[in-house]
């Protein structure tokens, strides 16, 4: 007996001698760096306001990581000797972008935490940053307001706040929700170059395809559709939504095709990088507009138009056409589960010192 004991007591020390591996959690960084989320979220509040577009693609491009092998950071490596880049394949090459937003805030972050901060949290901050961005130009609205000079004229500090409060609803850059980000990932050390093509989606993919691709992630028809929502800012090329504006078919609205015609020729080669709004109306608001364009035959992707077309994604889209805030929540929950995409931690990968190139 007694030496189950001392083999119990052995065992216990044994264990408690062992280092403790940190679990994701959203303050993974509050001892080891704590300024690095200000110092992400400064970057990306630069990089949209100088493109409103980044937001968009920030998005897109975290959502492009996570799909081929977890949220890794396995998109940003470069080619090299041993390292077939992710950026090169069909769905990627001359689409997908934002990754210098993603250096410079690296950069950033090894300047005041060196060898910390991996790139695989850092796109899932930026995306969720991107989503939320909001900037306020109090001095601009106060000319506007005819005070020439606001920290002399609005010198009650009451009437400064109420002020404040009404700027604020102006000077959204985004609007979008924002949701919890764990993090603690670590970067990998391969591509995914050989598995992207079966792992992302296409601009010409079917229902069916789109919630097995999401499936198989580990995302519902409602997280696929609450994603897809992310299109409701943004822009598309040419060559993406061609033959849907050409194809004279009875899902798209004939106004809609024409209007898109004028900026997208009918021959292959021609124009092929021309940009379009994928929301028309409102493309550079983080709103619900997205759906209610699906409603109207609008969606100027054919893999848009395909989560309203008679099939079981319809209630979704007529759910969040009638309900922001269902579609605010749902989006922030998926963009949380997506994010959570078989993340290595512990001491699997590595935390890069260049985004771009493993250690």
């Amino acid at each position: 007996m007694g030496s189950i004991v001392c083999t119990l007591v052995a065992g216990l020390l044994i264990l408690a001698s062992m280092p403790c591996e940190a679990q994701p959690s959203s303050s993974f960084y509050d001892n080891t760096c704590p300024n690095a989320l200000n110092t992400i979220r400064t970057a990306l509040r630069s990089a949209v306001t100088g493109e409103r577009r980044m937001a968009a693609s920030l998005i897109r491009l975290h959502f492009h990581d996570c799909f081929v092998q977890g949220c890794d950071a396995s998109i940003l490596l470069d080619d090299s000797s041993t390292i077939q880049s992710e950026k090169n394949v069909p769905n990627n090459l001359n689409s997908v972008r934002g990754y210098e937003v993603i250096d410079d805030v690296k950069s950033q972050a090894e300047s005041i935490c060196p060898g910390v901060v991996s790139c695989a949290d850092i796109l899932a901050v930026a995306a969720r940053d991107a989503s939320s961005l909001e900037v306020y130009d109090f001095g601009k609205r106060c000319q506007m307001e005819k005070y020439s000079n606001p920290m002399k004229s609005v010198y009650d500090l009451g009437k400064r706040y109420q002020m404040e409060k009404i700027f604020k609803s102006y000077e959204k850059l985004v609007g979008g929700p924002t949701w919890t980000v764990n993090l603690g990932r670590r970067d990998s050390t391969t591509s995914g170059f050989s598995q992207a093509a079966a792992n992302l989606p296409n601009f010409s993919d079917g229902l069916d395809r789109l919630i097995s691709l999401f499936s198989t992630k580990g995302l519902s028809t409602r997280d696929m559709v609450a994603l897809s929502g992310s299109h409701t800012i943004g822009q598309a090329r040419c060559v993406t939504f061609r033959q849907r504006i050409y194809g004279n078919g009875t899902d798209i609205d004939a106004g809609f095709a024409s209007t898109r015609q004028r900026i997208c020729p009918a021959s292959d080669g021609d124009g092929d990088d021309n940009l379009a709004e994928l929301d028309l109306v409102t493309p550079n608001s983080f709103d619900n507009n997205y759906f209610k364009n699906l409603i109207q035959k609008k969606g100027l992707l054919q893999s848009d138009q395909v989560l309203f077309s008679g099939g079981s994604a319809d209630s979704f889209v007529t759910e969040y056409n009638r309900s922001p805030s269902t579609f605010s929540s749902d989006f922030a929950s998926g963009m949380t589960k997506m994010g959570n995409i078989e993340p290595l931690t512990g001491t699997a990968g590595e935390i890069r010192k260049l985004c771009t190139a493993i250690n």
